[in-house]
């Protein structure tokens, strides 16, 4: 579960910087009033973090990263 919830916000970060680098355009910044607002920084933490936890799914069996349902 943790797993598909980091993959889809280090997606949605990768989406917020194809757009900064397409456009000059941060939609996070937009939506959350600056880059140096707290809810910013607190969402730039959080997809950071995601994409750290992405990068352990490489190391990892198949197996265990198989999404059961």
């Amino acid at each position: 579960m943790i797993n598909k919830i980091a993959l889809i916000i280090a997606i949605i970060g990768g989406i917020n910087w194809g757009s900064i680098g397409l456009f000059g355009f941060d939609i996070v910044a937009w939506i959350c009033g600056g880059q140096g607002s707290v809810i910013s920084r607190i969402i730039y933490t959080v997809v950071g973090l995601s994409a750290v936890w992405c990068i352990s799914l490489l190391f990892r069996n198949s197996e265990d990263v198989a999404v059961t349902e």
